[in-house]
């Protein structure tokens, strides 16, 4: 994949045009958004990245916007994980938050995306079931489940964009460092266990 800002010439074939796939679009997509950022993502570029004309992006996806959201669909499947049906729900909760703030880190340049573009219903539901499941193994009531997992998400997306982003004047390096790390991971960890500590506790 091509690193740089510039749309590099779409490769040309004697043979057969490429046979793009959806999956083939997002995965690209997601790259070149790792490596520039999403001000680097448009039609052009994508369609440069995968050797075809852009044109031929129309027919999987409609436009960006489109591409935006199967992006954002596709991480958050990335954030997914089995957890052991032993955990209690909020030790189930927790690797949920774990898990999805992993999946954020890997993707920095991602981050504004996911804060701006909600991913799909059932997406968002495969996402937080197993914590779900574990909630109503226990007992709690779904509205109370929901609203805890949804809180926590918020906070972990809120979190991470707090930690790769980066302030006017100021450069990515500065908190790329063992320190800022350090930092933001106790933070996380005292805010996330605070949250999970309070949704957990039964109301007085």
């Amino acid at each position: 994949m091509a690193t740089t800002g510039e749309p590099r010439p779409a490769r040309r074939s004697s043979g057969r045009p490429p046979q793009l796939s959806r999956d083939d679009i997002v995965s690209a997509a997601l790259a070149v958004i790792d490596a520039d950022g999403l001000e680097a993502l448009t039609m052009r570029r994508l369609g440069a990245e995968l050797g075809v004309a852009a044109m031929s992006l129309y027919r999987h996806l409609p436009n960006r916007e489109a591409v935006l959201a199967a992006v954002v669909n596709h991480l958050a499947t990335e954030a997914i994980t089995d957890l052991d049906p032993g955990r209690s729900w909020a030790e189930s909760l927790t690797a949920f938050a774990t898990a999805y703030r992993q999946m954020l880190l890997n993707h920095p340049r991602a981050v504004p995306l996911l804060a701006t573009h909600p991913m799909d219903v059932h997406t968002g539901l495969a996402l937080i079931q197993v914590v779900l499941d574990r909630a109503d193994t226990e007992g709690v009531p779904r509205p109370h489940a929901l609203t805890a997992v949804q809180s926590v998400a918020v906070f972990v997306l809120g979190h991470a964009l707090a930690q790769v982003g980066t302030p006017p004047g100021t450069s990515a390096t500065a908190v790329d460092t063992p320190e800022a790390t350090e930092y933001y991971d106790r933070w996380f960890a005292e805010g996330l266990a605070a949250m999970v500590t309070g949704f957990v506790r039964p109301a007085a």
